[in-house]
């Protein structure tokens, strides 16, 4: 396994949309302000970015739209997760002759696989096409949890580079780095627990804050990669109440909100998906003032 640059802060991209439409004007400068940020890379089209109500056009668009932004300049990990291994492999496909660096799949959803039945379905999209892989472990959306007895099989085959762990388990690192070896790629995809995650042997981030505040979100993981850590704890603190409050409604409602509030995109979000809750809101508003962002 070749060790790649799939670390540091990496933004897990909303989708904006306006009267119903995917905004494109918007998120290629949602792109560059993240770019300009210092951010360490973007995943389109994952859970963030609403992927679950994009049609497949929209969603290969997404992708595509994201990587001649970039041009490059960080990598891309599209996201390319299904319950249908079939279309997991064509959403794979579709990202790799697009340029993008590397696919996202989240663990199979609703039809809830076997530990082997998992551990096929990344088998299958490692052989049928030659693009890095992230693994995505997150049970409390899927109903699955993808064990590390799995990840260490999976870590065999050649495509299948890293994880992104959003079970909030810091105790799974340490058994990974022993078992999967040391160019695994460690990513959390829990922002609240980042700092934790880095000290235990972890890589980085796929974020939903760095939507909202990519330059303390990039400063944090540099000073925690860094071992820099009293930047990171006094980073952590500014930033907690922030991470929290994102998720005080469906995501990614609440972060939709707060980058209306920057003039960046609309709060527009699709259904099942329902606006921000009015009761959240000035929770979020005073969360991005402890933040810096306003």
């Amino acid at each position: 396994m070749v060790h790649l640059p799939f670390r540091g802060a990496i933004t897990a991209l909303i989708t904006p949309f306006r009267d119903g439409a995917v905004d494109e004007d918007a998120f290629v400068a949602l792109i560059e302000r993240q770019i300009a940020a210092g951010i360490h890379g973007l995943v389109p089209a994952g859970t963030t970015g609403e992927t679950s109500t994009l049609n497949h056009d929209e969603h290969r668009r997404v992708v595509e739209l994201c990587v001649q932004t970039a041009r490059g300049r960080v990598p891309v990990i599209a996201g390319a997760g299904s319950n249908a291994t079939a279309e997991a492999i064509d959403l794979a496909r579709h990202a790799k002759a697009v340029g993008a660096d590397a696919v996202l799949v989240v663990a199979p959803y609703y039809n809830r696989p076997s530990q082997e039945g998992l551990y096929q379905h990344y088998a299958a999209i490692n052989d049928a096409v030659q693009i890095p892989v992230i693994t995505y472990n997150v049970p409390g959306r899927t109903v699955v949890d993808i064990s590390n007895e799995t990840l260490e099989r999976l870590s065999k085959l050649p495509n299948i580079v890293g994880i992104k762990d959003a079970t909030a388990d810091l105790t799974r690192i340490s058994i990974q780095r022993l078992t999967c070896g040391p160019e695994w790629v460690l990513l959390t995809g829990d922002d609240p627990t980042g700092l934790g995650y880095i000290a235990h042997g972890g890589v980085g981030c796929i974020s939903v804050t760095a939507n909202v505040a990519p330059e303390s979100v990039a400063a944090f993981y540099n000073a925690a990669l860094a071992r820099d850590w009293d930047t990171a704890l006094y980073l952590q603190d500014r930033l907690i109440r922030l991470h929290k409050a994102l998720f005080l409604d469906a995501s990614p409602a609440p972060t939709k909100f707060a980058m209306a509030q920057l003039g960046l995109c609309s709060d527009e979000v699709r259904l099942p998906i329902s606006p921000c809750a009015e009761a959240a809101r000035p929770v979020i508003l005073e969360a991005m003032r402890e933040a810096g962002v306003i």
